[in-house]
C-alpha cells in the first residue's frame, strides 16, 4: 500500500523557515519523480515543486522560486520541502505527491504564516 505522510507544519511567522518532511513507503521512492504540491483555502491544488530521483532537477513554480528548497533522502524515503521567506498567501495544506496533478492522496501538512 502505497503511504506519503507528511509532517513539519503549523503557525509560522514570516521570519521562520519551517521544513516540510514527507516520509514514503509502499513503492520505490528511490526511483519515483517526486512533486510538492498546495491548496489554499476555497482554492484548487497547486503545483510547488519538482525533483527527480536522483535529485539532479528541481523544478519550482514561478510564486515560491527563490524561496522553497525540496530535496530527498533516499536512503529514508524522506522528501523535504524547506520554505523560506514566507508570506501570507503561502498559507496553505502542503502534500507531496508523485504525480504534479489531480487530488492529493494523502493527509497533508498545513502552514499557516501570520505575524
Amino acid at each position: 500500500e502505497v503511504q506519503l505522510v507528511e509532517s513539519g507544519g503549523g503557525p509560522v511567522h514570516p521570519a521562520g523557515s519551517p521544513c516540510l518532511y514527507c516520509v514514503a513507503s509502499g513503492f520505490t521512492f528511490a526511483w519515483s519523480t517526486m512533486y510538492c504540491v498546495s491548496q489554499a483555502p476555497g482554492k484548487e491544488v497547486e503545483w510547488v515543486s519538482t525533483i527527480n530521483p536522483i535529485s539532479s532537477y528541481t523544478s519550482y513554480a514561478e510564486s515560491v522560486k527563490g524561496r522553497f528548497t525540496i530535496s530527498r533522502n533516499n536512503a529514508r524515503n524522506t522528501l523535504y520541502l524547506q520554505l523560506y521567506s514566507l508570506k501570507p498567501e503561502d498559507t496553505a495544506m502542503y502534500y507531496c505527491s508523485r504525480t504534479s496533478t489531480g487530488p492529493p492522496a494523502s493527509q497533508g501538512t498545513q502552514v499557516t504564516v501570520s505575524s
